[in-house]
């Protein structure tokens, strides 16, 4: 545990790390509470595309946390800055606010005739209608892509469909296979990475605390951080032993680094 109260950055999960939907875990206020007093970089980084960072931070301001914008990196705007650096100039987009404007903030059209592309992310209005024309319009040439591989998130309510099981009717319609932007893909690794860089901190010392084996802890081993679970989330022991690789530390949630 010393180990990890000496890194100088930690990266945050969100959805069952910090919340579940909107109920704030036991222990986040006083884990952001530490980090502020102790001087440490952090970001919140999420797979979840529906909002962008000043709705994120008005959410956890309802619930009683202050965080600034700038703490926070979503799917969304790694997937829009994915496509800005492909020269994407339109898209087909099955998602809401925090998705269609971070692609808006690059400049891409949405365009539901022939564009170049077909995003989707998490959205409360998803229904066959858009599910068929996104099949239609990849079967003419648009590329798919998902804001992230997770197949579900945790709510207060419980396990509900992420942004994978939305994609995945539109893989089997047309047999084309997604590419995912979000975690563990490097891409949203790297980006997340550049804010420490700035203040002169390396992977070696951040930490990535997270609540998903296939995107969380992966992506930290792959990209060199220190891989942190919390049991706050999806994760249980049965479903991190099934997994050839482990994180370093397992907590109850990320109130325990603050004790």
């Amino acid at each position: 545990m010393e180990k990890l109260r000496n890194k100088k950055g930690y990266i945050c999960d969100m959805d069952g790390v910090i919340y579940h939907g909107n109920k704030l875990l036991p222990g986040a206020k006083e884990f952001v509470k530490w980090l502020r007093d102790n001087n440490k970089a952090f970001l919140f980084l999420t797979n979840n595309s529906q909002k962008s960072p000043k709705e994120l931070a008005q959410k956890l301001a309802r619930m009683g946390l202050e965080v600034g914008e700038h703490h926070f990196y979503t799917a969304a705007m790694a997937t829009a800055s994915f496509l800005k650096g492909q020269g994407a100039k339109t898209a087909y987009v099955i998602g809401d606010a925090g998705l269609t404007n971070a692609l808006y903030q690059v400049g891409i059209a949405l365009n539901d005739i022939d564009p170049e592309y077909v995003v989707i992310g998490e959205t409360q209005n998803y229904n066959f209608e858009n599910i068929k024309h996104a099949t239609v319009l990849v079967n003419n040439g648009a590329k798919l892509i998902g804001t992230n591989a997770d197949i579900t998130t945790p709510t207060e309510e419980g396990e509900i469909p992420a942004c994978k099981a939305l994609v995945a009717p539109v893989e089997y319609a047309t047999n084309r296979t997604a590419y995912y932007v979000g975690k563990p893909n490097p891409l949203m690794m790297r980006a997340a990475m550049h804010c420490f860089h700035e203040r002169g901190i390396h992977s070696a010392d951040v930490a990535m605390i997270g609540d998903r084996m296939d995107t969380d802890i992966v992506g930290a081993l792959e990209s060199g951080l220190d891989p942190i679970l919390v049991m706050s989330g999806v994760s249980t022991p049965e479903i991190v032993a099934k997994y050839p690789y482990q994180p370093r530390l397992i907590l109850n949630g990320v109130g325990d680094i603050a004790e």
